[in-house]
């Protein structure tokens, strides 16, 4: 008799919703709740994203460095570098502008009463919002030690430098670079392999994050501020689904097929919240759909750091459901500035713990808005959170594939060229 075998993807289900039960469960007999979540819940949820961060930061290296050396060519680098930047740049101000018009369209924050709010704590890191500028994004960029910046899971500190080191080896003598490049890609397959591993646990650390929301919060914390996650959450799919679907459809991708093949990877980040915690499955899933591992390697990796698609939505909503809470209305030209103060923290702010807070914080602090209005949607940021790190992953699968179809247009027409 043949066994049945449960696929990742219901075991992490199966999770989600025993979860749901325990924190239930834990939410309406608070008599049992500290010490289970103290002793067991929270650090089976800890194990999880530790051992997902673990890797992280050693396959954004890697793979950055053997998408660079792996080129060929400077040339080639630098195209798809620069094609890579105009694609996330275009998609992140897009995704601002998109937010914005909803929230102008559908108001979440018209009409909520301040007493029903629930306030939730805000954890921000100062030196973060105040240095939103473009020098200071640049110059906090740069480590000082490399090996501090890894320690610390600063990611743009570690693509910076291993675009250089990519860089260095890309125009080393043939002979001293190929061994480099074969310890980096056996270091990879590695990681790959141990990505499998911690895999199996993910079900665990699933039901043991969404049991901790739950029986914190309780579902009835959600009410005062449903209209803001439903709209929050119907931005997100009508993007995913129209904004996305188009730009893959005219690249020939087709977005559907794309959302089944990842499902493990999207259910897991939804689960869990925790968008870097995919990126080596990511980048396997890609290169299996055709991206050359060069290009897989390269622009996932940025795009973790650069083309945040969900968070750049629920921005602009977030932002207008604030100044609607408070009864200020915004010209059309102060939410201009909005998006530009936007579209420049949201690549700054990235790997800071809380980053949404800090991009939201920067951009009410540039146009003069209450940032108390920050602590009601911080009370249910967790499950407005669910959805961004989703749409980013999402966002972040395609981006590789476009970028690919393009060179590859690219290439074809240098030939004609060429021919001609």
């Amino acid at each position: 008799m043949k066994k049945m075998k449960v696929t990742l993807v219901w075991q992490i289900l199966i999770g989600f919703a025993l979860g749901i039960l325990i924190g239930a469960y834990l939410y309406h007999y608070p008599e049992h709740r500290d010490g289970i979540i103290k002793n067991i819940l929270q650090p089976a949820g800890d194990i999880f994203l530790k051992m997902m961060k673990m890797i992280v930061i050693p396959v954004v290296f890697c793979c950055m460095v053997l998408g660079i050396a792996g080129q060929g060519n400077k040339k080639s680098v630098g195209r798809v570098g620069l094609k890579t930047m105009i694609y996330f740049f275009c998609i992140t101000t897009t995704a601002i502008i998109f937010g914005l018009l909803v929230g102008n369209i559908f108001k979440p924050g018209a009409g909520a009463d301040l007493t029903l709010l629930r306030a939730g704590a805000v954890h921000l890191q100062t030196s973060a919002v105040e240095s939103h500028g473009l020098a200071s994004i640049i110059t906090n960029i740069i480590p000082e030690n490399i090996i501090e910046a890894m320690a610390q899971g600063k990611i743009l500190s570690v693509l910076f430098f291993a675009v250089l080191f990519g860089m260095a080896l890309n125009v080393m003598d043939e002979r001293k670079k190929q061994p480099v490049i074969d310890l980096i890609s056996g270091i990879v397959d590695a990681m790959f392999k141990l990505t499998n591993f911690i895999m199996a646990y993910s079900p665990i650390g699933v039901c043991a994050m969404i049991a901790v929301t739950i029986s914190t919060f309780g579902f009835s914390s959600l009410l005062p501020l449903a209209k803001l996650v439903l709209v929050g959450y119907g931005a997100i799919l009508f993007f995913a689904i129209v904004v996305l679907g188009t730009i893959a459809r005219f690249f020939g991708i087709n977005i559907f097929s794309l959302a089944k093949y990842i499902k493990d990877e999207l259910i897991l980040t939804y689960s869990s919240a925790a968008s870097a915690a995919v990126i080596p499955r990511i980048i396997q899933k890609v290169e299996e759909l055709g991206a050359p591992k060069s290009i897989a390697g390269f622009v996932v990796p940025i795009g973790y750091s650069f083309n945040l698609d969900g968070t750049s939505i629920f921005l602009g909503i977030a932002t207008l459901f604030i100044t609607q809470l408070y009864g200020i209305d915004l010209s059309i030209s102060e939410q201009v500035m909005l998006v530009v103060t936007m579209v420049v923290t949201t690549k700054g702010a990235a790997g800071v713990p809380g980053f949404m807070f800090v991009i939201l914080s920067a951009t009410l602090s540039s146009a003069g808005l209450p940032l108390e209005g920050i602590a009601f949607i911080a009370g249910i940021y967790r499950i407005i959170d669910m959805c961004n790190s989703t749409m980013n992953v999402f966002g972040n699968a395609l981006a590789p594939l476009v970028i690919a179809k393009w060179e590859q247009k690219s290439r074809r027409t240098e030939n004609l060229t060429e021919l001609a």
